[in-house]
């Protein structure tokens, strides 16, 4: 068979003859693309092509989309573009291919942006049936660069173009390590550091349409959580359960967005704690709480990130629902800490000093929440590892190549949207606690805007108190 499969592939790879290269182009009817309109990013994108500008004044500012990772062999990943090629030019789904980049060319005081793209391969060129990676018979109609054009209200040239214009000696910054041919001819990149940083900086806060991006991610995975618990049954009753789980989420993923925003936790009884599940390769028994931790990644690359924990056959056991409201409390002190000027850490402080205090009530812990808290000693993190906030946006993760000071040890302001999300994680074989709260794992996340006043959740609307939550079970049943 595999003779069979090395022969086949030097025949194919013969290149075709005159005939057929003059057959293959000829007998095609004109396909131009009507009714190309600019989407409401486009306005937004040179909005911030201008902020851009003016930080680096001067030098060629470049920021490819990525090149293709290869899966195994001959197939690829899914390609998805970096954040900042995203941000800047505004575009959606798979309107661009890998092997994209925006080039914004120094012009004085300010810059004039080109794309360079792989455009369409018209019926004149070879490349349209003899091309697999970017061959229209192979993998479906692209831009022409006239269409680009038009639909991202920016010049567009076909990147084969850029490889002359990066040698010609012009004080370049490059977002590096993304593509191939960028990386081979931009050797001094000095400020490729702040770079980053400045393109990462730049999300912190939110303009009006990532807002309202951000909304419909939200009400997007709202409506994969109810495909989640219609799948509940099958779940019970199929081996891997879990697995039955995520891909009911994921079928709401593909139906209304791009992708998922990560990949999703499906995490059900202790699987639960541990934090990041990701294998989602176990059953679905009735009795025990699911951990439901999932995002959709809309077409504009905006992502939600949501966690619910529930119970899988409707009801919370009285020692389930008694963790859960310790963390429902909890993340209820993280909202009330949310308000402009205040330090982002104050929303991690606000929720942990909660669950320190409920642990202390408890009995588990050995020393009073006070002492808990104190950062040198943190007992109370035994049950509660990680953070409970981080800036979303295009990446789940949003904003990380922001420094501390900008970041984490800076204050908040309006328009950024983060995450509150506090856990607590007991383990199975944890004999610090009696038998009945052993593998229970529980997170709820909601998705947050700091507003002028205080804070909107954008995810208000997804039940999280246990008796809402047993309401919306039902009501899906």
């Amino acid at each position: 068979m595999e003779e069979k499969t090395a022969e086949s592939r030097r025949v194919y790879d013969v290149p075709p003859t005159e005939a057929y290269a003059e057959f293959m182009i000829s007998g095609w009817a004109p396909s131009p693309l009507h009714g190309i309109t600019q989407d409401p990013v486009i306005p937004y994108c040179v909005a911030r092509r201008e902020n851009l500008s003016k930080a680096f004044t001067g030098l060629r500012i470049i920021l490819p989309s990525g090149n293709s990772k290869v899966r195994s062999n001959d197939t690829d990943y899914r390609f998805r573009p970096h954040s900042a090629f995203i941000y800047y030019t505004g575009v959606q789904g798979e309107e661009v291919t890998s092997d994209a980049v925006l080039v914004m060319e120094p012009n004085g005081e300010i810059h004039d942006s080109i794309l360079y793209i792989q455009p369409r391969s018209t019926r004149d060129t070879s490349a349209f049936y003899n091309d697999r990676k970017y061959g229209e018979l192979w993998v479906g109609r692209r831009y022409t660069t006239e269409e680009a054009s038009l639909r991202f209200g920016i010049e567009v040239r076909k990147v084969e173009d850029l490889k002359a214009l990066l040698k010609d000696g012009t004080p370049t910054v490059a977002l590096t390590g993304l593509d191939c041919m960028v990386d081979s001819i931009i050797k001094k990149n000095p400020r490729g550091t702040e770079l980053e940083n400045v393109v990462s900086v730049a999300r912190l806060i939110k303009d009006e349409h990532e807002i309202q991006e951000m909304q419909k991610a939200v009400d997007v995975t709202h409506r994969g959580f109810n495909d989640v618990m219609r799948a509940l049954p099958a779940a019970i009753t199929t081996p891997r359960g879990e697995r039955v789980v995520e891909a009911a989420f994921f079928g709401r993923a593909r139906v209304e967005g791009n992708e998922l925003g990560y990949d999703t936790i499906s995490a059900a009884g202790s699987h639960a704690c541990v934090l990041h599940w990701t294998r989602n390769d176990g059953e679905v028994k009735n009795g025990d709480l699911l951990l439901l931790d999932a995002g959709v990644e809309l077409d504009s690359f905006y992502t939600a990130d949501i966690t619910r924990t529930f119970p899988i056959n409707g009801k919370f056991s009285p020692a389930q629902r008694s963790l859960y409201m310790l963390v429902y409390e909890a993340q209820k002190a993280g909202f009330a800490a949310i308000r402009p000027g205040v330090d982002f850490l104050e929303i991690n402080r606000a929720c942990h000093s909660v669950l320190a205090q409920g642990l202390a009530d408890m009995g588990v812990l050995t020393i009073s929440a006070e002492e808990s808290m104190d950062p040198a000693i943190g007992l109370h993190k035994r049950w509660t590892l990680h953070g409970v906030s981080h800036m979303l946006g295009l990446d789940v993760h949003d904003c990380a190549q922001a420094r501390k000071d900008q970041y984490t040890e800076a204050t908040l302001e309006a328009g950024m949207i983060l995450t509150v999300e506090p856990g607590l994680y007991i383990q199975p074989d944890d004999e610090l606690f009696a038998p009945q709260y052993r593998g229970i794992g529980i997170r709820i996340e909601d998705d947050v805007l700091v507003t002028e006043t205080g804070y909107f959740n954008l995810s208000e609307n997804m039940p999280r108190h246990p008796d809402e939550i047993e309401a919306w079970m039902a009501s899906l049943r």
